[in-house]
């Protein structure tokens, strides 16, 4: 192998990044650019509830009661619900997401010892909003009673809980770290797309007249495609950072050798499909098959990885599910290269093995 010759196809591949800005958008600013707009279709916080009442007891335990319940601003009152009948427009037009009904008697039911049932109205068309809705409000009746009884002198249960990494449970800081894998198959997907346009063309006809051997040209394209997609990491670290100001407590060179490890893994599964492939548009939906689309659903993203052994068998298979998993870590935990040698080494691994099968797959002629 020449490395003179690996250079200059190198620096060829780089010109044409660098003159074509549809492969320019879609190596260096893509990546970035998708991290921000799928970083909040993916969220799946609720920054604030609507809340009716129907206070039916209208006592001052009632009102410290729903002074409790919206201390915070997370649960804001909207109306004042006086018949039941008010109750299902309030749904209807969005007014509000939730209404609380507080029964009669229930201040002496509360400082006499005895049971109240608080009835709770969710409008269930928005099942998350509804789920989060209700957890926030057990949450807080759980916390208004356990003041009570403590007042009363009542010996209690005290759990005091803390959260680590991410204080404020918010699930933007979780998504954008694991969104980072998502998003940086961006270069696999323009270097499938490099290689088919030159046998699409006609343009691999030439190279077949050249003294570039095989290994030469593939390589030579990893390393162009590769040094590129470093470049859109920083950029996509940059967002995570200072746009959604996700904290990032490890080191930014762990981050660089990590990535460049994802990158060996992720454009080697890319290349291996490109040898099966005779045009761009069959070589840019089966990577997106391959990464993008089973990335959000079965690599841990969203849902944790399932149980059921073939499909655990392909999340394990993808670059990606393995790199969630380091960027969750580099970001958050500040977990060093050496901490993270086993999803590391599976990555490490993946990238050899379809690096090695590409260069056998690959035929320096016309089939």
């Amino acid at each position: 192998m020449s490395l003179r010759r690996l250079l200059v196809v190198a620096r060829k591949e780089f010109h044409h990044i660098t003159r074509d800005l549809r492969i320019l958008f879609l190596v260096t600013i893509a990546p970035a650019f998708l991290l921000v707009i799928l970083s909040y279709v993916f969220v799946m916080d609720v920054e604030q509830i609507d809340l009716a009442v129907r206070d039916l007891d209208r006592t001052s335990l009632s009102r410290r009661f729903i002074a409790h319940l919206t201390a915070d601003g997370d649960l804001v009152v909207v109306a004042d619900v006086r018949r039941e009948e008010e109750i299902a427009p309030l749904f209807t037009r969005g007014i509000a997401d939730m209404v609380l009904v507080i029964p009669p008697g229930f201040a002496g039911a509360v400082l006499g010892g005895g049971s109240v049932e608080v009835q709770c109205i969710v409008d269930g068309a928005d099942a998350a909003t509804a789920s989060q809705a209700t957890g926030l409000l057990e949450s807080r009746v759980n916390a208004f009673v356990a003041g009570l009884l403590s007042r009363d002198g009542a010996e209690i249960l005290d759990v005091s809980d803390r959260v680590w990494y991410n204080e404020t449970l918010k699930s933007l800081v979780s998504m954008v770290p694991g969104m980072l894998a998502v998003i940086l198959c961006m270069p696999a997907m323009a270097l499938a797309l490099a290689l088919t346009r030159e046998k699409e063309t006609g343009s691999f006809e030439g190279l077949i007249a050249t003294p570039v051997r095989g290994t030469e040209y593939l390589i030579g394209k990893l390393f162009a495609y590769g040094v590129s997609g470093l470049a859109s990491a920083v950029l996509a670290w940059l967002v995570a950072t200072l746009w959604f100001r996700v904290p990032f407590r490890g080191g930014f060179v762990d981050f660089l050798v990590l990535t460049a490890d994802y990158f060996l893994a992720s454009l080697g599964v890319s290349m291996v499909a490109a040898n099966f492939v005779r045009n761009q548009q069959t070589a840019m939906f089966l990577v997106l098959m391959v990464f993008f689309v089973p990335s959000f659903f079965i690599s841990g993203l969203i849902l944790p990885i399932a149980d059921e052994p073939v499909a655990r068998a392909f999340a394990y298979a993808l670059p990606t599910t393995h790199f969630i998993v380091l960027c969750r870590s580099l970001f958050l935990k500040g977990l060093g290269v050496l901490a993270l040698w086993k999803p590391a080494s599976i990555l490490l691994g993946i990238g050899i093995a379809s690096q090695a099968a590409s260069l056998i797959l690959f035929k320096k002629k016309l089939s």
